[in-house]
């Protein structure tokens, strides 16, 4: 499989698909220059950081590959990987975060900060760059997707939109956020909080509200609130 062959044969054979994404069809040269090519399209901005760090880093090429393929198979997409590629938010919101993710495992925490930023603006989602994301990530739809500074993801996880990974306010510890196992599926709209584990193959359906651990091959479903009692948490200036 060559995903740049096969979308300069698409974009080329779609002249009307390839304006409405704003991509001038031609000769990719790899992955790296149609990741440049397609993520600056989508966001507006200019593509050298993508090209320069995916070519920099053949690994990360990789793995962005395994989740495009695997995002094809888990989604049933009848235009196979290349489509996947050209069309699907969740894995241009993916390759966006990968990349801010290396400038940010290389020390360059601004550029990082700035990647991250500019393109969850154009997805809808908030994936800090320090986030770790496993390789097979399904992100389906992507929009509203949020994941927090110490969320770890495990490989083959696939996750629907508006799933917030986040804190709990309780716990500013180096591990306040997240952690998922390999091959857990998180429903639209489930809220994930604090330094909790959901573990390998578990489902965690829509909307579900998790603060405590979720074993292994389960599933848990529900959402409820009730009062335990007076408010812990305040942003409000203290009065003089």
């Amino acid at each position: 499989m060559n995903l740049a062959t096969e979308a300069e044969a698409l974009l080329t054979d779609s002249p009307d698909a390839a304006a409405l994404l704003g991509v001038t069809p031609r000769r990719f040269e790899g992955f790296a220059d149609l990741a440049g090519a397609l993520l600056a399209a989508f966001a507006g901005v200019p593509g050298d950081v993508i090209r320069r760090v995916y070519a920099g880093h053949p690994a990360l090429v990789e793995v962005s590959t395994h989740d495009i393929t695997e995002t094809a198979r888990r989604n049933f997409e009848p235009g196979g990987a290349v489509a996947s590629l050209l069309f699907a938010r969740g894995v241009h919101a993916v390759m966006a975060h990968r990349v801010a993710h290396q400038l940010w495992q290389d020390g360059d925490h601004t550029l990082a900060l700035a990647v991250s930023s500019t393109f969850g603006r154009a997805f809808s989602t908030d994936i800090h760059p320090n986030a770790q994301i496993g390789p097979g990530f399904w992100l389906d739809h992507g929009l509203g997707f949020v994941a927090g500074e110490t969320c770890v993801i495990g490989e083959d996880v696939s996750i629907w939109h508006n799933v917030t990974l986040g804190s709990n306010f309780s716990n500013s510890g180096p591990q306040r956020h997240p952690t998922i196992r390999d091959g857990a599926v998180i429903g639209a709209g489930a809220i994930i909080l604090g330094n909790v584990t959901v573990g390998a193959g578990a489902n965690v359906a829509a909307g579900a509200i998790v603060v405590e651990d979720v074993g292994a091959g389960t599933v848990v479903v529900g959402a409820k609130a009730r009062q335990v009692g007076a408010a812990k948490v305040s942003f409000l200036k203290p009065e003089d």
